[in-house]
């Protein structure tokens, strides 16, 4: 076999089977190779950014690698921006990125750039395969480097003669590395330091955010300390049975008021929150002032086995609270809000669905009426790029065929990944698209005011609207595609999310607020 067929059967070895691909010239010994390894899935995205988010949503939900293929340099830099937020997420993903032949480096050709340099700062591993015999070892440490703890983006340059040349190297099994439970000191002074507190909270994050560890931190909240999350999460249950923690405001101001006279904050799966953007005259972090911290568990650390620990350390019950399914009584009808749409996702979203998050400054009108909806999961924009909620969704509808699917969007944030729609309906995906139709960057007109640089003027308003002309979703979701739906009101929102669930495969819904 050639490197390339030992790259392949080393990842479909280590339960990697699903590749998100935009190749060119240097992974044709690849793609070629998949032919002879059916059971790797390839899914063809017609832009980078789709499959390293496509990448990012699998690997939350799988909880475990997906593999992406990319062109080179200029390749892996199109698909950045969600690599950014698939580290910000610790998901596990091999990226496997295409290189000139070793001896053609030298030449400099024009798709010729510095990988590693481009690579490194969203990867928690980055090497390349000089040689066909490195290929098979090299590929098995970027698998569990990808589990890290905590986790993240490992990325494999594969040189096109090593792919091509061959290789009696033998499959490598990764060893998947296992977190560490928190000290005993660690739970110990978590635990004296709650006693000893006035106003305690406990601030998760990561792995502590996922329904194992949640139900640990409902005892805690039953034994009195009030529990935060992040404010963006990699994977979430949310509706009824699960327990909700309050989410740190985003507004730094705003969650700083909220947290007025806490007096110890422990984190769990996390650090210590920090505004998402500096602003003149406001503070950068989000403890208040003479509140003491500590960690109960830290990213890499087992935040299930800590909770558990402290809740029992405490004396907490054996059980705390957690959300009722509580349904809107009836339709929403009249003006569409994002808050009428979110009541009919809450109506109609069936039991086990995942919500893939990228609707901005409409998230919270769904956000408000799911946490009663029936038990589902959400996948949030842990890094702050814009463009992920539609790959998300490809990703996860991969990893989970049996789920309903469903992508919120921004209209600005779904115009970065456009091309999602086309993977979507080429493989047939179960997953609807909802794009919140306001013909504007919403976010920015409120930050341009939070900034201090006033309103925006007829110049800057050029650069914070989508108006003249504004997008015709409807043409273009049919023109990669999918069945579309353009509502205006409440009623046609209603109608068309209840079709939209009782069917499977991929559907689009503009909804103009």
């Amino acid at each position: 076999m050639n490197g390339a067929d030992a790259l392949l059967s080393t990842l479909v070895a280590n339960e990697v089977t699903a590749c998100f691909a935009n190749p060119g010239t240097s992974e044709m010994q690849f793609v070629a190779a998949l032919d002879r390894k059916p059971e790797m899935r390839p899914v063809l995205c017609l832009f980078e950014g789709v499959a390293t988010g496509a990448a990012d949503g699998y690997g939350r939900i799988a909880d475990k690698p997906a593999c992406t293929l990319l062109h080179l340099g200029p390749g892996y830099a199109n698909g950045a921006a969600n690599l950014h937020n698939a580290r910000r997420a610790f998901t596990p993903i091999v990226n496997v990125i295409g290189d000139h032949a070793t001896y053609h480096r030298q030449y400099d050709a024009p798709l010729n750039s510095d990988i590693p340099a481009l690579a490194a700062p969203n990867s928690v591993w980055v090497k390349s395969a000089d040689s066909p015999d490195d290929v098979a070892g090299l590929a098995a440490e970027a698998v569990a480097a990808s589990f890290g703890p905590p986790g993240g983006p490992a990325s494999l340059i594969l040189p096109a003669d090593s792919a091509w040349l061959e290789t009696e190297t033998q499959i490598v099994m990764a060893q998947k590395p296992v977190r560490p439970a928190p000290s005993g000191a660690a739970i110990d002074a978590a635990a004296k330091a709650l006693r000893a507190a006035a106003k305690p909270v406990i601030l998760l994050g990561g792995q502590a955010c996922r329904a194992e560890a949640l139900a640990q931190a409902a005892r805690l909240q039953a034994a009195g300390v009030t529990v935060y999350s992040d404010t963006f999460v990699a994977r979430q249950p949310r509706g009824a049975g699960a327990f909700q923690p309050k989410k740190m405001q985003y507004f730094g101001e705003m969650a700083l008021a909220e947290l007025e006279g806490v007096d110890l904050m422990v984190f769990a799966g996390t650090t210590q929150p920090v505004a998402f953007f500096a602003y003149p005259n406001r503070p950068s972090v989000l403890v208040p002032e003479g509140c003491a911290t500590l960690t109960l568990a830290a990213r890499a650390e087992d935040a299930v086995a800590g909770l558990a620990a402290l809740a029992d350390a405490l004396g907490a019950p054996k059980a705390g609270p957690s959300q009722p399914l509580t349904l809107p009584d009836a339709a929403p009808s009249g003006k569409q809000t994002a808050y009428t749409v979110g009541a009919s996702i809450a109506r109609h979203m069936p039991e086990g669905a995942i919500v893939c998050d990228d609707a901005v400054t409409s998230g919270a009108g769904v956000a408000a009426a799911g946490m009663t909806a029936r038990p589902h999961e959400v996948l949030a924009l842990t890094g702050g790029a814009i463009g992920i909620g539609l790959p998300l969704a490809v990703g996860a509808a991969v990893a989970a065929p049996e789920r309903k699917v469903i992508s919120l969007n921004g209209d600005g944030a779904a115009m970065y990944t456009i091309q999602a729609l086309w993977t979507l309906a080429r493989e047939n995906l179960d997953v609807t698209v909802v794009v919140f139709a306001n013909n504007s960057y919403r976010i920015l007109n409120i930050e341009m005011m939070r900034t201090g640089a006033g309103e925006a003027g007829p110049q800057a308003a050029k650069l914070l609207g989508l108006g003249e002309p504004s997008l015709d979703w409807i043409p273009l979701a049919k023109g990669l595609g999918l069945p579309a739906v353009r509502c205006t009101t409440a009623e046609e929102f209603e109608g068309a999310f209840a079709g939209a669930m009782a069917q499977r495969g991929p559907m689009f819904i503009e909804a103009a607020i």
